[in-house]
């Protein structure tokens, strides 16, 4: 049977080379069971010869807890259940890197029940000095959504949050601050949104005891937040155009992530009006 052929950059290819396959996730996590199974040395207990290398399937079925058959189901990429504290248990028995036990959770389409919060005490120096390495307005949100950092455009733009003494927490300034429908255009629309967008970062950390006593004081303080948060909107963070009133101003916003810290938000607003 022939293939058809194509040109790529003067070089004739078979068709198969351009076939992209898609990735079944139950078999990729069971090839990424197995490989890090094998890489494993036996127990100190181990007797006897061994096939194959690393540990045996019933000796990492032992360290978990679960069935033998659970765990071999598994690494041939059966469609099974996995609880998030089974595989929490699995990535202790298999000694996973904090980015491995990451990629397993991932691949099964769990959220770790342990995930470990940000560290976002000390955020290093280089970090906190982005914002001033700007010359247009920008500031560093934390996981929280509180400014760690900003530059004088944006203290000069954020009258009543990033000016003066005060509360440097973005959702406490836009639903508790009188300062914040003045300076905000839209706000009725941009309040809606921001909810949205703050609960699709409090989703990925439901157990955090700090966004949930940020919540809390809000929901106390905010009837307008308190009926936004009942409506259980979800929407993912985007930039865009945003209008100030006074003075009347226009301006694309910008958020990138700091890889170091995936919870730390870069804000920078390029105006729009020249």
């Amino acid at each position: 049977m022939s293939a058809s052929l194509h040109w790529y950059k003067g070089v004739l290819y078979p068709s198969i080379f351009f076939t992209m396959t898609a990735i079944d996730p139950h078999r990729a996590l069971g090839a990424f069971l197995r490989a890090h199974r094998e890489r494993l040395s036996p127990p100190a207990r181990a007797s006897g010869r061994r096939r194959t290398p690393g540990l045996r399937r019933e000796e990492v079925a032992e360290a978990c807890g679960v069935s033998l058959t659970w765990i071999t189901w598994l690494e041939q990429g059966r469609d099974v259940s996995a609880s998030p504290h089974a595989l929490a248990r699995l990535a202790e028995a298999l000694h996973l890197l904090p980015a491995e036990r990451a990629y397993l959770f991932d691949l099964a389409g769990k959220h770790d029940p342990v995930a470990p919060l940000p560290d976002e005490s000390d955020l290093p120096d280089p970090v906190l000095a982005l914002p001033g390495r700007m010359t247009i307005p920008a500031y560093l949100l934390d996981r929280s959504w509180t400014a760690r950092a900003w530059n004088p455009a944006a203290a000069r733009l954020f009258t009543g949050w990033l000016d003066g003494d005060h509360d440097r927490n973005l959702m406490r300034f836009i639903f508790l601050s009188p300062a914040a429908p003045r300076l905000i255009a839209d706000w009725d629309e941009r309040a809606r949104r921001v909810t949205a967008e703050f609960r699709a970062d409090f989703s990925r950390r439901l157990r955090d005891s700090v966004l949930q006593a940020l919540i809390d004081d809000i929901t106390a303080r905010s009837p307008a937040f308190r009926q936004l948060w009942r409506e259980q909107a979800v929407l993912a963070r985007e930039g865009g155009e945003r209008r100030f009133q006074h003075p009347q101003r226009r301006f694309y916003q910008s958020t990138l992530i700091v890889s170091s810290h995936p919870d730390v938000k870069l804000v920078s607003l390029t105006p729009l009006d020249g």
